[in-house]
């Protein structure tokens, strides 16, 4: 640890808890403590405090460790909701505390990367990086050229006030299509689907940059190592 000691927000987002902007918000909610003493913003450690998230102790930043996996529907992107019927802590069990880059909403699945990598999550929840997430997509009735193209040029999400950037689109059946996003508004799929007078029925994720779906069964995970994990960095901007 540097002689200056090290940020608050850097020594959680290390520690894997999230990302350096979400460490911000808990420290400014009161959610964290050092020495038993709530932390205020800016706060530096020298490396002996006892620093705790929700009353949980944190361990020292661990191994870096990054994991594929493949949510199921049901299972809520969060780690605390009282009204969550069920939670991504209720179905990882895995020996290092991790947790997500980017989420999937409850009614939709395939992969997610999870991580103890607070600087990785940081580099792939970034819009402006514009690193690419792939999604096969069901809809409820035929897909047709204007619909592919109206996707493609981008939506305008009245809700959300902006039109989202162009993509790739390709038909893939009569009722499904291929998609990748180099954004990751609030529900984006299925609000542009619904802009365009289109229901989603299936929505599943199978790639995240270079780290793909494939192999995966629902439910499951994987470690992500070697070449891939390097250049899952390299993409991210960062080194492993």
């Amino acid at each position: 640890m540097a002689a200056n000691g090290i940020r608050l927000n850097k020594y959680l987002a290390d520690c894997g808890v999230c990302s350096r902007r979400e460490a911000d918000r808990l420290i400014d909610e009161g959610r964290v403590t050092v020495n038993g003493v709530t932390a205020k913003a800016g706060t530096r450690l020298l490396g002996k405090e006892a620093v705790a998230v929700n009353g949980k102790v944190l361990n020292s930043p661990n191994e870096k460790k990054v994991l594929a996996y493949y949510k199921q529907t049901g299972v809520t992107c969060t780690e605390k909701d009282k009204h969550a019927e069920k939670m991504i802590t209720d179905v990882i069990k895995y020996p290092v505390r991790v947790t997500y880059a980017g989420r999937l909403d409850k009614d939709s699945e395939g992969l997610m990367i999870l991580t103890n990598d607070g600087n990785l999550i940081d580099k792939i929840m970034r819009s402006v990086n514009r690193h690419e997430k792939e999604y096969v997509v069901k809809v409820n009735k035929e897909i047709t050229e204007e619909f592919i193209q109206n996707m493609e040029k981008g939506v305008w999400l009245k809700e959300l006030d902006t039109k989202t950037r162009p993509c790739q689109v390709k038909k893939e059946g009569k009722y499904t299509f291929h998609i990748i996003l180099t954004q990751g508004l609030n529900r984006q799929i299925r609000r542009m689907c619904h802009a365009l007078g289109y229901e989603v029925k299936i929505l599943k994720r199978i790639r995240i940059m270079n780290i793909e779906l494939k192999g995966l069964k629902p439910g499951e995970y994987r470690e992500v190592v070697g070449e891939e994990l390097h250049r899952l960095y390299q993409e991210s901007g960062m080194e492993t």
